[in-house]
């Protein structure tokens, strides 16, 4: 009886570990990603420093500069605050090509926060995998034709891959 007490306890405090992995491989994403990981990977990505302002969401993916998240003095408080030790970045749109839903590919794990008319939007959907060289998460927000913030915190390494694209 007490060894099956204990094993009920060790299975049960393990439950939460288990569940909070996410899937392994590419072909564990929500939907198709393919699009999204040949842009993250593709050698035409466009090199933006934290602070930087555009006129529109370029056609290609985007290498973010990142810095320490003081340093970075990000436009709005992330939703989810920093861990130590990692980077953090931010870039304003003017516009997007056109309104409606768009995926924001990411290269690593980081937080995504984008802020439009002083409130962050909330995503319409998430989708995450390790072990898919050159993709690590996209999510899918409905973003208008008006300025946005992109603000990216929590990322281990000073640079990340990203890719805003229309959802197909």
């Amino acid at each position: 009886m007490r060894n099956a007490l204990l094993i009920a306890l060790l299975l049960f405090n393990a439950a939460p570990t288990l569940a909070a992995e996410e899937p392994s491989g590419c072909d564990k994403f929500k939907w198709p990603i393919e699009h999204e990981r040949a842009a993250l990977t593709a050698p035409d990505r466009v090199k933006l420093a934290s602070g930087t302002e555009l006129a529109t969401v370029p056609a290609t993916a985007m290498t973010f500069a990142l810095v320490t998240p003081t340093e970075a003095r990000l436009p709005t408080r992330p939703e989810r605050a920093p861990k130590d030790g990692t980077f953090a970045g931010f870039a304003r749109f003017k516009t997007v090509p056109k309104s409606g839903i768009y995926t924001i590919s990411l290269s690593a794990g980081a937080w995504i926060d984008v802020v439009q008319e002083g409130h962050a939007l909330k995503p319409r959907g998430f989708s995450g995998a390790t072990d898919c060289d050159g993709i690590r998460k996209t999510i899918k927000y409905e973003i208008s034709a008006n300025p946005f913030v992109l603000q990216i915190s929590g990322v281990r390494d000073n640079a990340v891959s990203v890719a805003i694209l229309p959802a197909e």
